[in-house]
């Protein structure tokens, strides 16, 4: 039985600290996750993050964890699956680990696997923070509104970050990076679902350039109940704005065929402190039988180390007290 030690606030195993997964994305397929900063510092408090409120707001940049460790964990993960992406994510804004660019350079020494950053752009005006991307693959930034106004109702954000002056750190991010650039548009019922509020921020992504443009929206528990979901016809709808590049994110259906070493419950259990996922989402992600996630499922719930949480059609679990 392993032991568990605290990282970063949270309950993990000996084993893994810092990597995770690999977990089911719709975008990047079976996706193996870097979790490089403390659980929930963010420069912004999301209404719809699925990891809940922010506790540690912050701009401020901090190596949280050697490169060297988090190397030498990437190394042993990838001696068990073949993901299709390293993704740098996880429990805050990744952009927020100082030595981001050093950790890239290291990846890339270790493996021919594409590293993917999902940011939420918010410190791209900053030069330290351009530069250290430009190693990367695939950089994911998002752009939730357009206007000071939405910005401020729907990310919540650091004081020192301005409306305008996160646009422009995005648009001068796309003029030096020569890698591929996807934008997340996370459209929101009642707020940016609006046509008006919607036209502005399809004003600002046709500055951006980006590669391609990702419209989201609610399916798994916000840390809001307030930030409702857009119904599939009215994102089809919204999407003719965004021009041809644009696409509305659809579930991810896991291969046929990948398979994965034993999984236990703590495993799951990690999986899960990271990112709340259906029961469809862990079989996927760590190449299980949908028998199998049910009984690791159902021990973590007899054991009350996780609940459930039903958002339309679909539950999500997620730790307890989380």
């Amino acid at each position: 039985m392993s032991h568990a030690n605290r990282k970063f606030g949270m309950t993990v195993t000996n084993k893994f600290k810092y990597v995770f997964g690999p977990v089911p994305s719709r975008r990047l397929g079976r996706s193996l996750g870097v979790d490089l900063v403390p659980y929930k510092h963010c420069s912004y408090d999301c209404i719809y993050c699925q990891l809940g409120r922010t506790t540690h707001k912050t701009i401020e940049r901090r190596t949280f964890a050697p490169p060297r460790a988090i190397l030498a964990e990437l190394r042993r993960k990838l001696e068990e699956c073949r993901p299709d992406y390293i993704t740098l994510s996880g429990s805050g804004e990744p952009t927020l680990y100082r030595s981001l660019g050093r950790l890239i350079g290291g990846i890339k020494q270790i493996t021919k696997i594409p590293v993917a950053v999902l940011t939420n752009g918010s410190l791209l005006w900053q030069p330290d923070v351009r530069e250290d991307l430009l190693s990367a693959d695939l950089v994911v930034p998002s752009l939730d509104a357009g206007d000071d106004a939405a910005f401020q109702n729907v990310n919540r954000p650091h004081p020192d970050i301005a409306f305008d002056r996160m646009v422009e750190g995005l648009i001068q991010f796309r003029e030096v990076y020569h890698g591929a650039l996807w934008l997340e548009v996370f459209i929101l019922g009642g707020m940016t679902a609006i046509d008006s509020e919607a036209v502005k921020i399809a004003g600002i992504v046709r500055r951006i350039r980006a590669d391609r443009i990702q419209l989201n929206t609610v399916t798994r528990p916000p840390a809001e109940e307030f930030a409702f979901p857009v119904p599939p016809e009215r994102m089809r709808g919204l999407r003719r704005l965004f021009g041809r590049r644009a696409s509305v994110i659809a579930d991810y259906r896991a291969p046929a065929g990948r398979t994965a070493p034993a999984v236990n419950d703590d495993a799951v259990y990690e999986l899960l402190a990271r990112r709340p996922c259906t029961l469809t989402d862990i079989a996927g992600g760590l190449g299980l039988h949908p028998t199998q996630a049910g009984k690791i499922l159902e021990h973590l719930l007899t054991a009350r180390r996780i609940v459930g949480r039903r958002v339309g059609s679909k539950t999500y679990y997620h730790p307890r007290g989380k």
